[in-house]
């Protein structure tokens, strides 16, 4: 039977062309900071971005972690949408190793309010948790993929500004958002004090995220990562995979978008997906008038060589890489199509 693997734009495996410039790249040590391959995807990362550094990590994880230590002394707090990844899938490790607390607005589907995120903000003084950071997530993962709007982002950054504090981006699907609004990444990158973005993500390649911000925000989140067990040595073999991402695979993004969108209008009659909110390679069902919950869905899609992931008790995520071409795409609406009709 052939596979359909929709359950992330993880899942995507390098290209020949990918694994030839892994082969050939130069490597050298990087947790002595001479591994050549990795200085210079730092370098191009944070150029794009319009910031001074980068800081290569293995996972995405890790560098919203970093971050976050970096901008929230332990004791204080952050701010999130109460569906961000940092709060739901990332193991309590802010609480865990930074001594961070968090407190959170109720998710709208991706949706900001700035003016209550405002409100929320806790100064320091008394016995309260000063508040130290906001933290947003661009793309939205667990709201379909949704797009932070730009003069949102822009009143959040005011409202920081004049807090004196902190915003951080969960920019792992970054690349996305500035692909569909059209919106530079340095346009992006020049509202957050520290993002975080993925190469594995959209981008195809098999490992790595960086860290982005300021000379003196980096220098830190070195020491950080490496208290966390993110120094690596010859690591120029996977930095050379998100080099050759960073140069084919961007653009190309917008391919995933038209197969997203192509999936969620033929499913949009059976009432689980509203093509208006697919802008991205993130199709999320909502199973709430169907007969199935998403694990049993899940189940019959497999059965029938269609891999997706349940998003809780009653939604079905999936996505839309590289790895996947309109066969698979089709292939896809047509599993669906027959299990819910």
């Amino acid at each position: 039977m052939h596979i359909v693997d929709m359950r992330s734009d993880t899942v995507t495996k390098p290209s020949p062309e990918m694994r030839a410039a892994m082969a050939s790249a130069e490597v050298g040590d990087d947790v002595f900071g001479d591994d050549p391959t990795v200085l210079e995807l730092e370098r191009r990362v944070a150029e794009r971005f319009g910031h001074e550094a980068a800081l290569f990590a293995p996972s995405g994880t890790m560098a919203n972690q970093i971050c976050l230590q970096v901008l929230v002394p332990p004791g204080n707090e952050v701010l999130c949408d109460g569906e961000a990844h940092i709060v739901l899938y990332e193991m309590g490790a802010a609480a865990a190793y930074g001594g961070i607390s968090s407190r959170t607005w109720s998710p709208a589907d991706g949706a900001l309010d700035p003016a209550l995120i405002g409100s929320m903000i806790t100064p320091a003084g008394g016995f309260t948790v000063p508040t130290k950071a906001i933290a947003v997530e661009q793309t939205h993962n667990k709201a379909g993929g949704v797009i932070l709007p730009y003069a949102d982002l822009q009143a959040l950054r005011g409202i920081a500004d004049d807090a004196g504090i902190a915003l951080h981006c969960d920019g792992a699907r970054i690349w996305h958002a500035s692909v569909a609004e059209g919106i530079s990444l340095r346009t992006y990158g020049q509202l957050f004090d520290t993002l975080s973005v993925c190469l594995s993500k959209g981008l195809g390649a098999p490992v790595g995220s960086l860290v982005v911000g300021s000379a003196e925000k980096i220098a830190r989140a070195r020491v950080v990562r490496k208290r966390l067990g993110g120094g690596m040595r010859q690591v120029g073999i996977l930095a050379a995979a998100g080099l050759y991402a960073l140069e084919h695979n961007i653009d190309r993004l917008a391919d995933d978008h038209v197969r997203a969108k192509r999936i969620a209008e033929r499913l949009a009659p059976l009432g689980v997906v509203d093509p208006g909110r697919v802008r991205t390679n993130l199709v999320l069902l909502d199973l709430t008038k169907t007969a199935y919950d998403a694990a049993g869905l899940a189940k019959a899609a497999a059965e029938q060589g269609l891999l997706a992931s349940p998003m809780g008790a009653r939604k079905l995520r999936l996505i839309t890489h590289l790895d996947l071409d309109d066969d698979g795409a089709d292939r896809a609406a047509d599993v669906l199509e027959g299990l819910l009709s």
